[in-house]
Parts: structure tokens; C-alpha cells; sequence
């Protein structure tokens, strides 16, 4: 399903609510959160909710949060020395919990020499074991600020970018959102941005809740499908006056009607005419399978004659379920053809201003 709405990171989880996991989903279920984001993995080590503690206090806190139906997301700060290893404890605490999405937190152990080879080989390995899964780059707010970043090889296998927009020392959230989802939407691969806000106090700054309002109203003016915040336990400590009250009581209305644009391109899919589908994409736009990436309308074309001539011929394409607002959609379609049919599509589409596709990840397996 498609990411909407407030989320919130959480970090150490015995020091949020007295480590009492269903005062936490409580209090989430009250601050209308749709996510919650749990450190699950620290480089190539479990993290099991706090340093240097076997005890598993995660397990609690994903039931007691999907009992509230409430998203769990998990996050895993990466270093890039094992790319492999880092991989290895992200699918398999990924997989322990059947996870709603990963965030990989990649700061500046990536600005190193030689991590876009580690990048390539993290990504390759994570999307191998794990195709349809919403995956997220959490990272820096400016990326002209941050060339050494391998921004390309991580955000190729990411299905939305998470920006830590933090304006620590500064008063400007939105005008800094904004320059963030201009300096992200300039550069290749583009994805639909969900923003992390600062909700945390460090060497003495602090945000005022009319800043953090600032951000919030920003991002829907933007038209961004959802907002997180870096940290519960801050934002909850009553050291930063009204702000957990300002995240808490802002409406997010992630409903917005989303069939006009998924229902028109599954009629359009029932054309089998790669023509029609091209009728919806940006002339730059990447097109990411679990199996390759391509980018501009003469690679998406060619994709789409395979899809419609060899993969699924004269297919009966249905449309199962459709969400999303603002920059991103998602949908779920089932297909019937002569060669086999698909049981699981699931697609996400993310626009920018334009209207047009920019960013489509598929994922779907024909069986007999």
C-alpha cells in the first residue's frame, strides 16, 4: 500500500512511554500516525530496540502497533565495510516481521571513497530477496551539498526518497522542504519524497511547534504523500513545548481520490498499445522492474511491446485495489492472457507537478 500520512522514528524503544509497547501504539493511534519506523538493524548487527540489550523489544511494540492498524516500517543505519552483511540482517529481520517498508539510514561513512561499488552491491542484493518491497533512502536534505553520496545507486531500487529536513540552527522549514524537493526533483533517478521533519533537540536548538506546523503545512502544499519525524522520545519528553501536541493535531487528509489516474492507466494497459501507456510517462522517467531499470520513453516503449507481445499476449488486464494522493499512487491488478496469468501486480506511480509519471516500479510474476 501506498505510504500516507504522519509517521514517527523511533530509536531506542525502552525509553519511549516506559517501554510499554501498548501505551506506544495508544499514543500513536491518538496522534493519527499511519507509520511507525523502528531501528530494526545497525550495519551488519540486529538491533533489537536499544544498544548492548539481547532483550527483544521490538516483537512486542510491531504487534501492539498492527493490532492499531497502524504501518511498521523498519530502518537500518549502514556504514558500507559489508555491504553484503548489511544486506544479509535487513532481509532477515525484514522478513521476521513482514515489514510494511525499510528505510536505509546512509549518511557519511557513504561519502567515502569507494562506496558506490558498496551501494551497488547492498541494492542488488536487497531488491534480489526482496522485489515488491517499499524501500526508502533516508539521507541528507541536499544532495548538492553531498555529491559524494551515491545517490544514483541507492535510489534506483528505492521505491521514495525520505530526506532528513532538519533545520537545526534555522527557522526556515518550508522554504527549506521546498529547496529539498527541488534539488531532489533535478537529479536521476527522481522519487516521490516523503520528508523527515525535526522533532528533536541537539546542542541547545530545538524547533518551536510553529515551525514544525510550518513544515507540516509545507509538505502538503506540496502535494507530498506523507511526513515522518526524527524522534519520538524528544518529541514526546515535554522538553520542546507543544510540539508532539502540533504533530498530533494536524489533519492529514491522505484520501484524495486516486481512480482517475489508475483507472485510466489500467483501461489504458487493456489497449495493448505501448503508444497509449507512453501517453502518461515524462520524457525522462524510469521505469524499475525486480529485474532491470530503464529510463526514457524509447527503453519504456520497448518495454512495453515485450510486456504486451511476449510476456502476457492479448492479456485481460484487472484493476484490484488503487491509493494514494498528491505524488504518489499505487495500485494492484490481477491479468489473464494465453501465456499465463498474474495473481499480484502491484505497481507504484509517482507524479510531480506535470502530471505526468516520472518514477513506475512493477512487481509481478506470470505462472501458468
Amino acid at each position: 500500500m501506498a505510504l500516507e500520512g504522519k509517521g514517527m522514528f523511533i530509536w531506542k524503544v525502552p525509553r519511549v512511554e516506559g517501554g510499554n509497547p501498548k501505551a506506544v501504539a495508544a499514543v500513536a493511534k491518538g496522534a493519527g500516525l499511519t507509520h511507525v519506523l523502528l531501528k530494526i538493524a545497525n550495519g551488519p548487527h540486529i538491533y533489537h530496540g536499544t544498544w548492548n540489550d539481547l532483550t527483544d523489544y521490538t516483537t512486542p511494540l510491531v504487534n501492539e502497533l498492527r493490532a492499531q492498524g497502524i504501518k511498521v516500517w523498519g530502518w537500518h543505519y549502514v556504514y558500507g565495510d559489508d555491504p553484503v552483511g548489511e544486506a544479509n540482517v535487513a532481509i532477515r529481520r525484514i522478513n521476521q516481521y513482514n515489514l510494511d517498508g525499510y528505510a536505509i539510514d546512509a549518511e557519511a561513512e557513504y561519502k567515502k571513497d569507494g562506496r558506490k561499488a558498496a551501494a551497488k552491491i547492498f541494492m542488488s542484493r536487497l531488491r534480489s530477496a526482496l522485489p515488491a518491497l517499499d524501500i526508502a533512502l533516508s539521507s541528507y536534505r541536499f544532495p548538492r551539498w553531498h555529491p559524494q553520496l551515491p545517490w544514483s545507486e541507492f535510489l534506483s531500487g528505492c521505491t521514495y526518497n525520505m530526506p532528513q529536513v532538519y533545520w537545526m540552527k534555522a527557522n526556515n522549514p518550508a522554504e527549506q522542504l521546498t529547496r529539498c524537493v527541488q534539488e531532489f526533483q533535478a537529479i536521476s533517478p527522481s522519487r516521490p519524497i516523503i520528508p523527515t521533519g525535526a522533532a528533536y533537540s541537539e546542542m541547545g536548538w530545538q524547533p518551536t511547534s510553529n515551525e514544525v506546523l510550518s513544515f507540516l503545512k509545507a509538505a502538503k502544499s506540496l502535494h507530498l504523500p506523507a511526513v515522518n519525524f526524527w524522534e519520538w522520545y524528544d518529541a514526546r519528553s515535554g522538553s520542546m513545548p507543544n510540539v508532539w501536541e502540533t504533530i498530533r493535531d494536524f489533519s492529514w487528509d491522505g484520501t484524495a481520490d486516486a481512480s482517475d489516474v489508475c483507472e485510466q492507466f489500467m483501461t489504458a494497459m487493456n489497449t495493448h498499445d505501448p503508444n497509449r501507456m507512453l501517453e502518461f510517462y515524462a520524457t525522462t522517467a524510469v521505469h524499475i522492474t525486480g529485474l532491470r531499470a530503464v529510463q526514457g520513453l524509447l527503453n519504456i516503449r520497448s518495454w512495453y511491446n515485450t510486456f504486451f507481445q511476449r510476456l502476457l499476449p492479448n492479456a485481460l488486464f484487472t484493476l484490484t485495489s488503487f491509493s494514494g494522493s498528491g505524488h504518489s499512487r499505487h495500485l494492484t491488478w490481477t491479468a489473464t492472457s494465453s501465456a499465463g496469468k498474474v495473481q499480484n501486480g502491484r505497481d507504484t506511480l509517482g507524479f510531480y507537478g506535470d502530471g505526468k509519471i516520472h518514477y513506475h516500479y512493477s512487481y509481478f510474476t506470470v505462472t501458468s
